[in-house]
């Protein structure tokens, strides 16, 4: 088939998938797709895997340091949580074309993303709290739209991940409710993690509107169903009643209700801070990924220990 043929057949497939994500249909991995399509799927999926395992490191911080053994545990069983998560969607990125060693290597050397969230310090036992209830709970309300995107393995992977993410959401907010009826201290503890992580966690959803360049596509794809301001402002008007029934203040002073749209109000972004952090300059970017690059050297016995079991086992059948 020559160029011209080839381009041509190209335009009709294109327009062939179009259709099928207008007609709300789903795409499996042997489907034909645009390579537009498959890069930003796969730039997206690798992304969303690299931070449920960088999302580890901050709470693992804080595993010898929970206040009881109940906590301890409770911890530690989310922390593997998130492993799995990261397992799942590297998986199904898998299937687009790009092995994992090689999501791992563009995640170890800097030049893939992680969620901005996760550059930021825990600095105390209720920062665990904060990290449950907001940074989950932001997840929570991208990744339930995700499980209805366009991509099959994707969406499929969003299923169970939504559901323990509720967990974890649940379980982040006890712990910032007991908090607001303990001491005068731990009050403050618990209105601190609120003041560092609030406006983090808004950053999540990525940049504003109008200065999002993935956008368009992932719209139009039906990859995304939402655009990050709709998303953003969703998680507002869920977390502000939360908050104010169990007393924290949101750190914001331009937060008011809007009768007219039914829906807060809110400040305005740092977008300079947001930018930083993603160009690899927030306050814990460089350790994160000191500690990933340090857990994938002290895992390599691990891995040649698998490499030879699996080889003997090979021989032996």
């Amino acid at each position: 088939m020559d160029q011209k043929n080839i381009i041509e057949d190209n335009g009709q497939r294109e327009i062939e998938f179009d259709a099928k994500i207008a007609s709300g249909k789903t795409i499996e991995p042997k489907d034909w797709m645009p390579e537009r399509y498959r890069k930003q799927l796969l730039r997206m999926m690798s992304q969303h895997a690299h931070s449920e395992v960088i999302g580890m490191l901050p709470e693992g911080n804080w595993i010898t340091r929970a206040p009881s053994l109940a906590r301890k545990a409770i911890l530690i069983a989310k922390v593997q949580d998130e492993a799995g998560h990261g397992l799942y969607i590297y998986s199904g990125a898998e299937t687009l074309g790009m092995n994992r060693s090689e999501m791992n290597e563009l995640l170890m050397s800097g030049k893939a993303k992680y969620s901005s969230i996760f550059n930021y310090p825990t600095l105390s036992w209720a920062d665990m709290g904060a990290i449950g209830w907001l940074v989950d709970g932001a997840a929570i309300v991208n990744q339930t739209v995700l499980a209805k995107c366009s991509y099959g393995p994707y969406a499929r992977a969003m299923i169970r991940i939504c559901k323990e993410e509720n967990f974890h959401n649940k379980q982040g907010y006890q712990i910032m409710a007991y908090l607001m009826r303990g001491t005068d201290e731990q009050k403050a503890m618990a209105q601190d993690a609120m003041n560092r992580f609030w406006w983090p966690t808004l950053m999540m959803f990525g940049p504003s509107d109008k200065n999002s360049p993935n956008s368009g596509d992932l719209l139009k794809w039906k990859v995304k169903l939402n655009t990050n301001d709709d998303l953003r402002q969703r998680f507002v008007d869920r977390t502000i009643p939360q908050a104010e029934t169990i007393g924290l203040t949101i750190p914001d002073k331009d937060l008011t209700w809007n009768s007219e749209t039914r829906h807060y109000d809110f400040g305005e972004i740092d977008w300079a801070e947001f930018n930083e952090v993603i160009s690899g300059n927030g306050p814990c970017n460089k350790m994160r990924l000191k500690q990933r690059n340090d857990a994938h050297k002290n895992g390599q016995w691990v891995r040649d220990a698998a490499t030879a079991y699996s080889s003997k086992r090979a021989k032996v059948a």
